[in-house]
């Protein structure tokens, strides 16, 4: 009995330090994370409107809005021309095949056509899945209104992953038109 309890606290004890390794090397590294994504999402940014333009970060409290009605929100941000907003691009999360994530980047021009939008993330077969991130693929959607649901033609073998673009397009279209377009 007694060399049971020994081991399980030897066991306890080297899963607190190992918890306690894990958490210190979490909070040294979460801000450098948030930072590669961020650079990650701004450099979609800059594909989709433009070097010239600049990108701020949707309101804290205002996303937390958005995200309550539409959990699938990853980011917002606006786009100034100089000093005037121009539009929006909003990331969404989506499913693709094998109900993989799917993170979309849209813009939105302030008259609700799109600008143009970016699979920024995907875990999708290298060929396949993957060809969604082609501009052959990415350029179907702009000029597209944001007044109507947003369709194109799927990729040959990608249907999956092509619908779960599609459907992080139309959410994204949602919320543009029921919380940030006038």
């Amino acid at each position: 009995m007694k060399e049971t309890i020994k081991l399980g606290l030897i066991l306890f004890i080297i899963t607190a330090v190992s918890a306690g390794v894990l958490a210190i090397s979490n909070n040294l590294t979460k801000d450098k994370i948030a930072e590669i994504a961020m650079a990650g999402s701004i450099e979609a940014l800059k594909e989709v409107f433009g070097e010239e333009n600049d990108f701020k970060a949707l309101d804290e409290g205002r996303l937390d809005e958005i995200k309550k009605v539409n959990e699938s929100t990853e980011e917002i941000f606006e786009v100034y021309s100089g000093e005037s907003l121009s539009g929006y691009a909003i990331k969404i999360s989506s499913k693709g095949f094998g109900k993989t994530n799917l993170i979309t980047l849209t813009g939105f021009s302030l008259d609700g056509n799109i600008i143009g939008m970016r699979l920024v993330e995907h875990s999708e077969t290298e060929g396949i899945g993957s060809k969604a991130t082609l501009p052959d693929f990415t350029d179907r959607f702009q000029g597209k209104n944001a007044s109507e649901e947003i369709t194109v033609d799927t990729i040959s073998g990608a249907t999956i992953t092509s619908k779960g673009v599609m459907s992080g397009v139309n959410e994204a279209r949602k919320v543009f038109n029921e919380q940030l377009s006038n």
